[in-house]
């Protein structure tokens, strides 16, 4: 059984140890890279934290408590952009990858933004090489509206990013 829930101050050091991690053995899938980010002090690391309803990031935990996932979860706060959303930072320790981690994390992010007065829709980006991740947005309803080539640049490698957005349907667009 796995816990979804926030990560909290306690939990710094093993998010950012999870974090490091998924930097390091995956750095085409991130904007953020090990190399900078090892850098961080853990003072750093907890201003960075914010634990509201529009800007978390979540955990997935075993019954032992040891975080094994995590995503996050950023509200635009600018007027104009207050509609919009981001997940980023969509990780699942390669041992227990294929058990429905991902999908629960983000399907309760898509569940808290259903909830958030004026939030329309939720961005994220995919490294365009990694199709399992691409194929689990779209089956959650996430839909692309464009790439960008050569995103990142890893290695001296380019890597191309799918742009996709999730659309909460209005209850009046269902009615009507």
């Amino acid at each position: 059984m796995i816990q979804i829930r926030n990560i909290e101050i306690a939990d710094i050091e093993n998010y950012w140890q999870l974090r490091l991690q998924a930097l390091k053995t995956s750095p085409e899938a991130f904007s953020a890279s090990y190399e900078e980010s090892i850098l961080l002090s853990k003072e750093e690391v907890e201003q960075r934290h914010k634990n509201k309803t529009d800007n978390f990031i979540l955990g997935a935990f075993t019954q032992d408590g040891h975080l094994i996932g995590m995503t996050g979860f950023l509200r635009e706060q600018k007027i104009k952009l207050k509609h919009k959303g981001t997940i980023w930072g969509v990780y699942v320790a390669s041992e227990y990858r294929g058990n429905g981690i991902a999908k629960a994390l983000l399907t309760e992010v898509l569940n808290r933004g259903r909830v958030l007065d004026g939030l329309n829709q939720i961005n994220l980006s995919v490294v365009s090489t990694n199709r399992a991740a691409a194929e689990l947005y779209r089956s959650l309803g996430f839909e692309t509206y464009g790439f960008e080539k050569n995103a990142l640049v890893v290695d001296d490698r380019e890597y191309d990013e799918e742009y996709m957005v999730y659309t909460y349907v209005k209850e009046q667009e269902v009615q009507g």
